[in-house]
């Protein structure tokens, strides 16, 4: 009895032992992980940054003279040529003035006429020596009063001429009439805004670019000049449908404005079927091509006081710290700037089960086919 109760103790205490060495070789054996092998690979990236759209010229048409607005000869919303007659403001007024200062100009050549021949008769005089030669001085004095008036005569009429030709107000260019605000019989002051005209061949789009982003595109050129952003943009319209033609940047400002730490474009489209309006919104998107981009997961990174880690696995399977500098994410990915090379493992996940310097058992993993070649759309 007393050896069956020995062999029991035993064999308990054989098994509880097992048990703990067991326990105790899972805890230090090495975790498993998924490991990412790191590739480059050559990507186009898109940046979106909100536009805002301008006709190529959006032209106020205001009154140059008061009167009241006789005739409309256009409606809004129509195609215009240059020179063709949009308002006609009364002209009843202005052709009096006209008339008055026609008739002033004929009265003043006809004082020039008398003077010329009052300095005729003066000369006449002074040179039989019956009058004094002074006389010939006032006598020229008064001709070229006359003439004088002659031309100021002249200057009324011809401003005269030019105020009745204002009641007729033409298509300064080529365009689309906008909103009418007024109608026939308003009365009419100078300056009076009668409608604006858009020339809407042509657009400019104006959008602004991060600094940061700005300089990035400017090492794209300087590193890969035959494979970087070319000058051609394309346009995201406020419905989120691409605009069919592409557009090219015409010029930036010399200035990085230090309010929202950006530098403005502008770029130049096309618009035969003006489908484009003077003061819509819009969206463009520039296109980045970035050869052997090195990319790593976004699972991948943990962030320490603001930098980015990643845990890469040596030949020895030890998982290392490795601090990096990321650049631009694209999906689940983000392009390697510095810090990481290519043909290196990484740990996939469960970074937060790994330690610096622990030994692992990697288990390599392939990413989805979409990771392999991302495209990124940042809209500011």
């Amino acid at each position: 009895m007393l050896f069956g109760l020995g062999a029991g103790l035993l064999l308990a205490t054989s098994c509880g032992k097992g048990q703990a060495e067991t326990a105790k070789a899972a805890e230090t054996a090495p975790p498993q992980v998924p490991v990412v092998l790191l590739r480059t690979t050559d990507l186009r990236l898109y940046h979106e940054h909100v536009a805002d759209i301008q006709a190529e010229r959006n032209v106020e048409v205001r009154a140059k003279v008061r009167g009241f607005l006789e005739h409309i000869y256009v409606d809004e919303g129509k195609f215009v040529k240059k020179g063709q007659p949009l308002f006609h403001i009364q002209p009843s007024e202005y052709q009096n003035q006209l008339a008055r200062a026609h008739a002033a100009e004929v009265g003043a050549e006809a004082e020039v006429a008398s003077a010329r021949v009052q300095l005729g008769r003066v000369q006449l005089l002074v040179s039989k020596n019956i009058i004094a030669k002074s006389e010939t001085d006032l006598a020229l004095a008064s001709l070229r009063t006359a003439q004088s008036h002659v031309a100021e005569a002249r200057a009324r009429q011809s401003t005269a001429r030019l105020n009745l030709d204002y009641t007729l107000v033409r298509a300064p260019f080529d365009g689309i009439i906008n909103r009418i605000p007024l109608k026939v019989g308003s009365l009419i002051e100078e300056t009076t805004l009668l409608t604006t005209v858009s020339d809407l061949n042509q657009v400019l789009v104006y959008f602004e670019v991060p600094e940061n982003e700005y300089l990035e595109q400017m090492r794209l050129r300087q590193n890969h000049p035959e494979q970087s952003r070319s000058d051609t943009v394309a346009l995201v319209l406020a419905d989120n449908s691409r605009y069919p033609y592409p557009g090219y940047i015409e010029t930036s400002e010399g200035e990085i404005d230090e309010n929202t730490g950006s530098i403005a474009f502008r770029a130049r489209f096309d618009n035969p079927q003006h489908l484009l309006k003077h003061g819509a919104t819009g969206r463009v998107r520039l296109t980045n091509a970035v050869p052997d981009a090195l990319l790593v997961p976004q699972k991948a990174v943990f962030e320490i006081q603001d930098k980015s880690y990643v845990y890469v696995v040596d030949g020895q399977n030890v998982a290392h710290t490795r601090s990096f500098v990321p650049g631009t994410r694209t999906g689940d990915n983000y392009v390697v700037k510095s810090g990481l090379r290519r043909g290196e493992r990484v740990v996939y996940e469960g970074t937060q089960e790994v330690k610096d310097g622990q030994k692992v058992v990697p288990r390599q993993v392939e990413l989805p086919q979409k990771a392999a070649t991302p495209a990124v759309a940042n809209v500011r």
